[in-house]
């Protein structure tokens, strides 16, 4: 793949990572998408990693971090491309390296404790150290450890456009979801279909009306012989 390109981070909805997939874990690997034949990375700061944690809910202890260790960026980065080769494999049938993910597990370093809840009665909540990057991405890392053991991979997909890179998990009732969206992906399918039909029943047209044109003369033609022979 070809080295992403570097546009300057935003918050804005248009630049802001999809959530199209049906899974965190591949949501992550669609952090790097393919857009106008480019890869485009929608990370570019450990903010928009802080962010985009915030919006797949899997921020440790489910906020942010008073203090937040630097470095998020690179680390994330390193867990997005490192699974990215994990599902490859695994949808290929191939033999996967777990030993960078597993890396990434053993900084779980949580413990369980009980807290009072609001409507008086107790909460058991696990709470997660937030020291290093690692340890802040334990809860995506966790979610990347459930597909690769337990999804299932027959319904783990990419989009089929030639022009998107987008992978989602497939669960639909008929189990025939083509496009990481319809109103995307699936919509340009159908409008080029469209043009498609368009164009070859033009085509068909002006042919028959070649044909027509042709066969007239050709009556014409005969019927003149045929005066001139008499």
């Amino acid at each position: 793949m070809s080295p992403a390109s570097h546009a300057p981070a935003s918050s804005s909805s248009s630049d802001a990572p999809r959530l199209l997939a049906d899974h965190p874990a591949l949501d992550l690997l669609n952090t790097l998408e393919r857009a106008f034949d480019a890869p485009v990375d929608r990370w570019q700061t450990d903010d928009d990693v802080w962010r985009w944690l915030e919006r797949v809910a899997l921020l440790p202890n489910g906020e942010l971090p008073a203090e937040r260790p630097k470095g998020m960026l690179a680390a994330a980065t390193s867990l997005r491309e490192s699974l990215r080769q994990a599902v490859s494999l695994r949808k290929a049938g191939g033999t996967v390296d777990v030993t960078l993910l597993n890396e990434y597990l053993a900084a779980d370093a949580c413990r369980t404790s009980l807290a009072p809840a609001d409507d008086g009665k107790i909460r058991l909540a696990r709470v997660y150290p937030t020291d290093t990057p690692m340890q802040c991405l334990v809860p995506l890392t966790l979610a990347a450890a459930e597909l690769l053991a337990h999804g299932d991979f027959s319904l783990i997909r990419k989009c089929e456009s030639e022009t998107c890179s987008m992978w989602f998990y497939d669960r639909t009732r008929a189990h025939r979801r083509r496009w990481c969206s319809m109103a995307l992906c699936g919509n340009r399918h159908k409008v080029a279909a469209y043009r498609r039909r368009e164009a070859s029943a033009s085509a068909a047209a002006a042919n028959g009306s070649n044909e027509s044109n042709t066969g007239g003369a050709t009556t014409a033609s005969n019927a003149s012989n045929a005066s001139d022979a008499a």
